[in-house]
């Protein structure tokens, strides 16, 4: 007496992969994302190796667990693969207080993010 099985919402060429809590604010997340998007997933992966965004390291490894779903999950080809989207999300922002002078205090704001990457398998053009 389980609840039925739910649709999957993506095409059968598709998978992905979504990181939450990432500490990062969107807009700074959302630089890292636009470099991989539209790219194949082996250059994506390079381009995040050798970046020197602190946030590349978690853009990665959600890139990562999107093409190792995308082989395991949904028996798609890994080298044929391509980054469809890669859309940023915002998340809780965590309020904190500093102490300014004359006995005011300053708010501080810790956002944070998630990432959503969605990767394709594209079928080679023959020529």
């Amino acid at each position: 007496m389980s609840k039925p099985k739910r649709e999957r919402g993506l095409p059968d060429n598709e998978a992905k992969a979504v990181a939450r809590m990432l500490r990062v604010s969107p807009q700074k997340l959302n630089l890292v994302a636009q470099l991989i998007r539209g790219r194949k997933a082996s250059a994506a992966l390079a381009d995040l190796a050798f970046s020197r965004k602190r946030i590349a390291v978690d853009v990665k490894k959600c890139l990562e667990s999107a093409i190792a779903n995308a082989e395991n999950n949904h028996d798609l080809d890994v080298d044929a693969l391509v980054v469809s989207e890669a859309h940023v999300g915002k998340g809780i922002v965590m309020k904190r207080f500093t102490p300014r002078g004359r006995g005011r205090s300053g708010r501080i704001f810790k956002p944070f993010a998630q990432l959503t990457i969605v990767v394709r398998q594209v079928e080679e053009a023959s020529a």
